[in-house]
């Protein structure tokens, strides 16, 4: 599984890239987590707002920074 945070490095995508590295951890995945905050490969993805979380190069979410619960889920649909 490949996840990537998209953002410029605001706190928000700071606060994104933790919890997505909790979740992942929880929930003992085997995941590559990376930033990607080059604004080229950022609209690459079609990307409006961040941050953004890319999981297997779909766009799952963006504009906000869930919970480490939510993420759980969201990243239980890709498990």
């Amino acid at each position: 599984m490949k996840i990537y945070i998209l953002g410029m490095g605001c706190p928000s995508c700071k606060r994104l890239e933790e919890n997505v590295k909790k979740a992942v951890a929880e929930l003992k995945l085997k995941a590559i987590v990376a930033k990607v905050t080059e604004i080229e490969k950022i609209m690459e993805y079609g990307v409006t707002s961040s941050p953004a979380l890319v999981i297997d190069n779909e766009v799952v979410l963006m504009g906000r920074v869930p919970n480490v619960n939510e993420l759980k889920e969201i990243l239980g649909d890709y498990i």
